[in-house]
């Protein structure tokens, strides 16, 4: 008898241990909160050399407490357009927190954006860029068309961001 009471005992010890592993790693994988107010917005990328540029933008947004990502688009692209008119609408406000998204032309800025590591294969393209200015490689690229591609970017999005700023 003792035996077996002693096996419960470990039986039920194992299994609370499991059940607290199981509760923190839940707690660790949740989302982060997001403001239901954050507004993601764009800033369109004056001419001249990228690094400098995104050094700028990077201290206004920390400024602003707001998040930073360079953002290549193209006006031909169908998810570029169904993205930025959500944006637009105010469709992700709350969604990702709040985000400036630098934005260029994949078609008329892309020599400039290779000088400074910002190189993609499809768009749009979301980069996360390094405090230097440069390209951290950390990014996401390409979406589906139609009205989908909105829900496909919000996530890989939240994603690449992380934990916003505090």
């Amino acid at each position: 008898m003792k035996r077996y009471v002693r096996g419960v005992r470990v039986i039920l010890l194992v299994g609370l241990v499991l059940a607290s592993a199981c509760t923190s790693n839940n707690t660790s994988n949740a989302a982060p909160k997001v403001d239901p107010t954050a507004t993601v917005r764009f800033v369109t990328a004056p001419q001249g050399d990228v690094a400098p540029l995104v050094v700028k933008e990077l201290a206004r947004a920390k400024g602003e407490k707001r998040q930073l990502l360079l953002y290549v688009s193209a006006p031909w692209c169908e998810p570029c357009r169904v993205f930025h008119e959500a944006v637009d609408r105010g469709e992700l406000t709350g969604k990702v927190g709040a985000l400036d998204l630098l934005s260029f032309d994949g078609d008329m800025d892309a020599e400039r954006l290779i000088i400074a590591n910002y190189e993609a294969q499809f768009i749009p393209a979301f980069h996360v860029p390094l405090a230097d200015g440069q390209s951290s490689g950390k990014k996401i690229e390409g979406s589906v068309k139609g009205g989908g591609a909105v829900a496909d970017l919000v996530p890989r999005l939240k994603e690449l961001l992380g934990p916003a700023p505090n």
